[in-house]
């Protein structure tokens, strides 16, 4: 494996953005109205106010992403994780989460936040390693979040 490299978004890479999310989602659960929403027009829905997705790549592949959400007053939101089959278990997600920790930390974020599925548990496994820690849910937008975690930046 090749060095792995954490990028900001660009234009060029939405459809990576969108097949490796919907790849991901469709695996496990059904893809709702609000993923397409901000997998087909990032610009609109994840990048105002400070947003930012961050991508893994190997040389030109695009292996993973992660989304930075301002949220307003409940802070920001670490969404859309994705990263491919063939490089999952390589440490990719946990090196996604990092930059993405970093980030809303040079931003001024005060509380970074997530929801997911307890069916992932890899995923809440890497979360809790960097810092997450599970907080009461409240309502969302997705039928498949039936866990809420946080961290205080």
């Amino acid at each position: 494996m090749n060095e792995i490299s954490i990028i900001p978004y660009e234009p060029a890479y939405q459809p990576d953005f969108k097949r490796l999310n919907v790849d991901w989602i469709s695996h496990y659960f059904t893809v709702e109205k609000h993923d397409l929403e901000q997998l087909d027009e990032p610009e609109k829905y994840i990048l105002p106010n400070d947003g930012q997705i961050l991508f893994a790549k190997e040389g030109d592949t695009i292996l993973g992403c992660v989304a930075i959400v301002n949220m307003g007053e409940t802070g920001f939101e670490l969404a859309k994780m994705a990263v491919s089959p063939e490089a999952r278990g390589k440490g990719i997600g946990k090196k996604l989460c990092v930059a993405a920790i970093d980030y809303a930390r040079k931003k001024g974020v005060k509380t970074l936040w997530l929801e997911s599925n307890r069916r992932l548990t890899p995923a809440l496994t890497m979360y809790a390693s960097v810092g997450f820690r599970e907080v009461p849910s409240v309502p969302t937008p997705y039928a498949r979040a039936d866990i809420r975690m946080e961290m205080e930046l």
